[in-house]
């Protein structure tokens, strides 16, 4: 797995903004977390720029020479919208054993991150939001002037309002155990090294506007993470930007709605920090494995793939038919592969979270199966 490489200092918290084509915003939301206590040697910033083309870079250059922390800097080709690959970018870079994700256009209030760190647990993500500055603030927002600037007056009383009532629903989600809220917002959240890495990260798979935090947010879930809101004792700022026209007005509308939707999702997605191919999962085999020429195929092509026994728990839990066997462990995904797909009996394709046809002998397609499915 994926570790911090060599420090040469030792940094509690890394803050990882991602950035596209807001030299401006990027300025104040460096500017405010040098502001945070504490600072220094505990606390570096990563800036993870999305290709831009209007001097970002420079602007990191000029401000990590004069900024009171660690300013680390990476990039990646403009290629429309790809922030789960930008934030892992991010995270490979950091150092720090726990990493606070922000936006490049939102920035940090006074005591921001003593808030996180205070609060932090192990096996738990401090998930929070934004509050949307009018116009009118953002336009007189000047970095220089933000250490003594007072910030709170400026959140309009409707933000308060929305954030506090955000609050009160992610407790009250917590409380009735609900299975997928209170959700993730990828902009403002905390989260220990180890449990973002457990995950293997934000899933590179999500190209485009919308559902890569939720899918985080699931998987973590999954992994056992609690996620809490923090908005009781703090939030960031967003300085107001037009909208991108790129975005989807709704987020059913957007590009990642089927991909997010689909069945059999590995805790440990597999394109995320690490790209996890068939030998970096762990499968489990057909009972009758041997006994029919599917079975046989997978056995062959998983042989030096984490195998487990029957009823142990797995990632992936393979059936084939024509065959006999049913689905009998524990796994995140059952992979029900077929020769005839009008040949499967309902029960078995019910249970089924991928139904995917192979012709027999046709090892080819059966490996890109294996080496995607998940």
């Amino acid at each position: 797995m994926i570790e911090p490489g060599p420090t040469g200092i030792d940094v509690d918290v890394s803050v990882l903004v991602n950035t596209y084509r807001k030299p401006r915003h990027l300025a104040l939301v460096l500017e405010s977390i040098a502001l945070q206590q504490p600072a220094g040697q505990s606390l570096e910033v990563v800036v993870a720029d999305d290709g831009s083309d209007d001097g970002t870079a420079e602007l990191v250059d000029r401000l990590a020479a004069t900024l009171p922390l660690s300013v680390r800097f990476t990039s990646q080709p403009h290629d429309g919208f790809r922030v789960a690959r930008l934030r892992n970018a991010a995270a490979r870079l950091a150092r720090g054993r726990y990493l606070l994700f922000l936006d490049g256009d939102c920035m940090l209030p006074p005591g921001h991150v003593a808030a996180h760190v205070a609060r932090r647990r192990h096996g738990t993500a401090l998930i929070g939001f934004c509050a949307r500055l009018s116009r009118q603030a953002s336009d007189l927002l000047v970095p220089e002037n933000l250490p003594l600037a007072d910030l709170a007056p400026l959140v309009p009383e409707v933000e308060r309002r929305s954030l506090a009532r955000r609050h009160r629903k992610a407790w009250w989600h917590n409380a009735a155990r609900h299975p997928t809220k209170p959700r993730l917002a990828g902009g403002d959240f905390g989260i220990w090294r180890e449990d973002f890495v457990r995950v293997n990260g934000f899933d590179e798979r999500f190209v485009g506007w919308g559902q890569e935090d939720d899918d985080l947010g699931l998987r973590l879930r999954a992994a056992g993470v609690r996620l809490e809101s923090i908005l009781d004792a703090t939030c960031s700022l967003h300085i107001w930007h037009p909208t991108d026209p790129t975005a989807a007005r709704r987020w059913r509308d957007g590009p990642n709605v089927a991909y997010f939707g689909r069945r059999g999702r590995l805790t440990a997605c597999r394109h995320g920090l690490e790209e996890r191919p068939a030998r970096a999962v762990t499968w489990g085999l057909p009972g009758d494995v041997d006994a029919t020429a599917g079975g046989r195929a997978v056995a062959r092509l998983l042989a030096d793939c984490p195998l487990v026994g029957p009823r142990q728990p797995c990632e992936i839990d393979i059936v084939c038919r024509p065959g006999t066997a049913t689905f009998s462990r524990p796994a995140d995904c059952r992979l029900l592969l077929v020769e005839n797909a009008a040949d499967v009996e309902p029960a078995i394709r019910r249970r089924a979270d991928r139904v995917a046809c192979v012709a027999a002998g046709d090892d080819p397609a059966l490996g890109a199966i294996l080496a995607e499915v998940g």
